[in-house]
């Protein structure tokens, strides 16, 4: 059997399972190709020079396997295979991490931060840092800044330790635990958060590759709002004077103008539209 006419057969027993795809990918044909090129080894983009390559019984059966693991089990891919990318860079993942995939990594690849940071800036904060990916993206954009990655979840550092060595960033990004900006040692010109936003209703909802991530790492109270409102009364006496805020809530734009009305914030453009991810002065949060 070809590589190819695997992935085609094995695309279609993930999309009659009925899974879920948003972990990295956005349908079965993709999902089925990740998985079939990690299991043999081969780089993710691959797929072209080596699609007609002609497989074993056991590279047929070793793909197959995998994907009867990701049947079964409902966990995202990523966790299958111990990795994750995010805008082109490698991540290690497990479970005690929720899968990286957040829009301000867009943001920091193509520059829209940067008109908003001051000259001097040196000093960012990247919150709720789960396995530490945009902390490292973030010391990878801007080579003169030292990062602070922030998360609650003693395990999720250890992964976040993982990806600043793995990208040898350990001199440059600092790891802290702490609950929210109480464990933060600012002022910082910058703070990136993608933080626990989902509402009670829509964490009832969630499909099961969801429900396999740590929940302390999505779950927002009934409204989404719960750690942003923390966040957002704290804020301003962790940023320096020029200092801005830029942060994700995902499908959760109504309740954040609910309940914060007068607040005024820029709705940054990503590839989701211009809802997903904010950016708010210190100036406005004052």
């Amino acid at each position: 059997m070809k590589l190819i006419d695997c992935i085609d057969t094995q695309a279609a027993r993930l999309a009659q399972a009925g899974l879920f795809f948003g972990h990295g990918t956005t349908n079965a044909f993709d999902e089925a190709m990740w998985l079939a090129l990690w299991r043999l080894g081969l780089p993710l983009d691959a797929l072209d020079e080596h699609e007609e390559r002609e497989l074993s019984d056991a590279e047929a059966a070793a793909i197959a396997a995998l994907i009867d693991e990701r049947i079964a089990t409902r966990k995202p891919a990523a966790y299958l295979t111990g990795e994750a990318w995010l805008q082109g860079v490698p991540f290690t993942i497990d479970e005690r991490a929720i899968v990286p995939r957040s829009f301000i990594a867009e943001l920091i690849a193509d520059a829209s931060i940067d008109p908003w940071l001051h000259p001097g800036s040196r000093r960012v904060l990247d919150l709720c840092t789960g396995n530490g990916s945009l902390a490292v993206l973030a010391a990878m954009a801007w080579p003169e800044v030292e990062v602070d990655a922030l998360d609650l979840s003693a395990d999720a550092l250890e992964v976040a330790r993982l990806n600043v060595e793995r990208h040898g960033l350990t001199e440059r990004i600092r790891l802290l635990q702490g609950d929210g900006l109480a464990g933060a040692q600012g002022p910082y010109d910058l703070i990136l958060c993608n933080p626990p936003y989902v509402n009670s209703a829509s964490m009832a909802a969630l499909p099961a590759e969801y429900r396999a991530e740590p929940e302390l790492a999505l779950a927002g109270g009934s409204d989404g709002m719960d750690f942003i409102r923390e966040l957002l009364r704290a804020a301003p006496a962790a940023l320096s004077d020029a200092g801005v805020l830029v942060l994700e809530i995902g499908n959760e734009r109504e309740h954040f103008e609910a309940a914060f009305p007068t607040l005024e914030v820029v709705w940054m453009e990503t590839s989701s539209g211009a809802d997903q991810v904010l950016l708010v002065t210190k100036e406005a949060l004052q």
